[in-house]
């Protein structure tokens, strides 16, 4: 590794930082400039993959050609062919005038295909021909041309991953991938942040003439802790917004937490290119739709029990017209149900007189006793019929609205149950 030559690069392209992962990325594309090879450049997005492929055009021997860097996932589909390889007057709806592509136009020169993975499997075909063949053709025409572009690509996602979903050849991705070189996320670069920091504060206040912002020693730490998932892009605009915003100069870590910026080490990170890395990420992130599922299984449970409930409850109970607490009515002579399942009763329950209302006129049946010396219907009633008798002064009229029972009925059970006198 040429440390000499890193140097100047970084003073050229103005490419801040000491650490070792992106000093092997600068010594790659200055190794591979002077060569016609393709170029694959991986990293998460915003960490400065746009300054290389310029440094590799630059030392190359097409560096007094012309270079163009081109943001494939900006292009329309409908159009992306024609913007790259031309079109035909009348090809399409729009098409005025005859239209040489980015590949025509930069005949000697170098193309970077940013974002490259964005491209649709149609147009990855097309540019597979291209850099086997040199040879493309314009939409709408027939005629074979023929162009020497060199092709620089980048790209921020897991491309083993894009290419067993099928959404990008195989063929084209080992094609582009001649000398591949990754830049490292800003979280792995360590005391290179705080540079970062420095420079664009220094940026921001010779463009508007004001003192620079600085940290403090909390700030500095917090700083350099941060995960920083939008990489150097997130801290150029972070470090703009409070050298504008913030009326001190001196940055704390709780003006720090205040834009965001936390010092949480399971914060969410960029998108990791590795394959390996990639697929470890994806399980290791919360599955929200498998707790969804669990939820409604849960739900449809607690569904099916109550429904259960409801049935042995109306069952059991359509005998009955009103059951007040203990006080317990039978309306109409229909039989009463006094054994509960033990299913329905809650483990180490007791009776306890304190969970019923009380007073003069209700007498508390205990739920044992019941169970242990059963009166028949015929008993319950009768005994009913006689309390309220008794509470009432012999009133029938009053008994009857009592027992929630006809007048006629009353008399018809005072009568059955020899209770004339």
């Amino acid at each position: 590794m040429d440390s000499k030559n890193i140097q100047q690069i970084k003073q050229r392209y103005s490419i801040v930082g000491n650490y070792e992962g992106l000093n092997r990325a600068i010594d790659i594309a200055i190794q591979v400039a002077p060569t016609e090879l393709s170029v694959l450049i991986v990293g998460e997005s915003g960490v400065g993959k746009e300054v290389l492929p310029r440094v590799i055009h630059d030392n190359s021997s097409r560096k007094h050609n012309k270079y163009f860097a081109i943001n494939c996932g900006s292009l329309p589909e409908g159009t992306i062919d024609s913007e790259l390889f031309g079109h035909k007057r009348g090809a399409f709806t729009g098409a005025v005038d005859d239209r040489e592509g980015y590949f025509g136009v930069a005949n000697n020169g170098t193309l970077f295909l940013d974002e490259v993975g964005e491209l649709p499997l149609a147009t990855q075909a097309r540019l597979l021909r291209v850099l086997e063949t040199g040879e493309y053709i314009r939409v709408g025409e027939s005629e074979v041309r023929k162009t020497n572009v060199r092709i620089i690509a980048a790209t921020n996602v897991n491309m083993q991953k894009a290419i067993r979903e099928g959404k990008f050849r195989e063929d084209l991705y080992y094609r582009l991938n001649t000398i591949p070189i990754q830049i490292p996320p800003l979280r792995e670069r360590g005391r290179d942040i705080e540079l970062l920091f420095r420079k664009f504060a220094l940026e921001i206040s010779e463009k508007y003439r004001f003192e620079p912002i600085r940290l403090n020693d909390e700030a500095r730490i917090l700083l350099l802790k941060y995960k920083w998932p939008g990489n150097i892009r997130q801290l150029r605009n972070l470090t703009e917004q409070m050298s504008i915003i913030s009326r001190e100069r001196e940055i704390t870590a709780e003006m720090l937490r205040e834009y965001g910026v936390t010092d949480d080490s399971l914060g969410q990170t960029g998108l990791i290119v590795s394959g390996k890395g990639h697929e470890q990420q994806s399980a290791e992130q919360h599955s929200y739709e498998k707790e969804r599922d669990m939820l409604f299984h849960l739900l449809a449970t607690i569904n099916k029990e109550v429904k259960e409930l409801k049935d042995f409850v109306h069952s059991n109970m359509s005998s009955m017209q009103d059951v007040k607490r203990d006080d317990i009515r039978v309306i109409n002579d229909h039989p009463i149900q006094t054994e509960i399942p033990t299913h329905f009763v809650p483990s180490g329950y007791q009776p306890h007189q304190s969970y019923y209302p009380q007073g003069p006129d209700i007498e508390v049946i205990d739920a044992q006793t019941v169970e242990e010396t059963p009166l028949t219907n015929h008993d319950v009633l009768k005994k009913h019929i006689i309390d309220s008798l008794q509470r009432n002064k012999g009133n029938r009229k009053k008994t009857s609205a009592e027992l929630g029972i006809s007048v006629r009925t009353l008399y018809r059970k005072i009568k059955e149950y020899g209770l004339e006198e």
